[in-house]
């Protein structure tokens, strides 16, 4: 029997590479000769770029930047493709975990550390950028990211406007002449599921503002300050519209990245399973097993990797099984995108003892799986 592990994370519990593991520790209790193979994933989110680049055999790099409130910070990218791919998380420069929650901000809140980021895989001679760009801690357009690329945004006297939301209501014009020459020239991918527009009801402020921060006087500030920011954008040739699916994404560093570095828009989940080489692994795979947090409508309707996973395997004919933290909302539809679906709680009375309890109930549920399986083909055999 070929097992193909193939989870996210369980945010805030356990890394998709902890995932495997555990997994793997229980299908071999259950089924000591079973061939596994571990294949960590991820949306577009945090462990995007990790997931990528251990699939993939590439290698870290580790650089020094600007966290998000402007403190030092270090984060890392990968360069799979013999150096000629560079992988990178918006999260791990620019991220909302990186923010205590006391202290999110989005007026403060900067992308300038990935575009630093950006600028350090540039410098190692990248010629693609595979972009994840989910949970970042900011709402400010990208401002920072295009800054630290050589954009200049500035003011009505000519001068920078600074970082943050707060800049944005500042906005007077952007001059792209000091670009980074060589954005010109590399390919830019961006994992991203978001399809919101940069403005108004469903834009960034509206929609994810709040999560970072922002109550809802900051969030009508914040979507007037983008507004100007797209004016200008649009006055300095650069953009027609702010309208494109996906703009909106990561407060509108999905705007900065489709107008002022060309960057095309793809689904999270399929870019990273296509980079880890997860279609490469389908053939002759008899069992793949998924697992998230928390596996809900939003996993269905929003192209949730763990959605992603099971309807890829099921066009491929290859069974898929789902160990989740929790399964809310419509059962039924769940059951329906499963062939096995289960929540690996165990009746723990709070969340705290939930999520201690994780790892040991994840290895419990993948041996319980298995060993179904087994039992399946022994009463076959028999007839039964």
């Amino acid at each position: 029997m070929k097992i193909l592990i193939a989870p996210d994370s369980y945010k805030g519990n356990m890394s998709a590479p902890m995932v495997c593991a555990i997994i793997e520790e229980g299908i071999l209790r259950a089924h000591p000769e079973a061939q596994v193979q571990k294949l960590p994933l991820a949306d577009g989110g945090e462990g995007t770029a990790r997931a990528i680049t251990l699939a993939a055999g590439g290698q870290f790099v580790k650089v020094s930047l600007q966290g998000p409130l402007g403190d030092p910070h270090s984060a890392e990218f990968g360069l799979i493709r013999q150096g000629k791919t560079a992988v990178l998380d918006l999260a791990s420069a620019s991220g909302l975990e990186l923010v205590p929650r006391e202290k999110l901000d989005p007026l403060r809140a900067s992308s300038y550390g990935t575009g630093e980021l950006i600028k350090a895989a540039l410098d190692r001679g990248a010629q693609e950028l595979l972009i994840g760009i989910g949970g970042s801690a900011t709402n400010e357009g990208g401002l920072g990211l295009i800054s630290a690329l050589g954009f200049r945004v500035l003011d009505a006297a000519g001068e920078p406007v600074g970082q943050g939301g707060q800049a944005l209501e500042r906005i007077a014009s952007v001059d792209s002449s000091g670009a980074d020459p060589r954005l010109r020239s590399v390919r830019i991918r961006v994992a991203c599921d978001v399809t919101n527009p940069l403005l108004g009801d469903r834009g960034a402020s509206a929609v994810f503002g709040p999560q970072k921060g922002a109550d809802p006087g900051m969030v009508k500030k914040l979507d007037a300050g983008l507004a100007r920011l797209a004016q200008a954008w649009i006055k300095a040739g650069l953009a027609q519209d702010v309208e494109q699916p996906g703009d909106g994404a990561a407060g509108g560093v999905g705007a900065a990245l489709r107008i002022c570095l060309g960057a095309t828009m793809e689904s999270g989940a399929l870019l990273v399973m296509g980079a880890a080489g997860f279609f490469e692994q389908l053939p002759g795979t008899g069992l793949v097993i998924t697992g998230e947090g928390r596996t809900d409508g939003q996993t269905l309707g929003s192209g949730k990797l763990c959605a992603v996973v099971a309807r890829e395997s099921r066009k491929a004919q290859v069974p898929v099984a789902l160990l989740s933290g929790a399964l809310a909302g419509d059962l039924s539809e769940i059951m329906g995108a499963f062939d096995y679906a289960l929540s690996i709680s165990n009746g723990e009375p709070s969340l705290d003892q939930m999520l201690e309890q994780g790892p040991r109930n994840l290895g419990l549920a993948a041996e319980n799986l298995v060993r179904a399986l087994l039992l399946g083909q022994k009463l076959t055999s028999k007839g039964v």
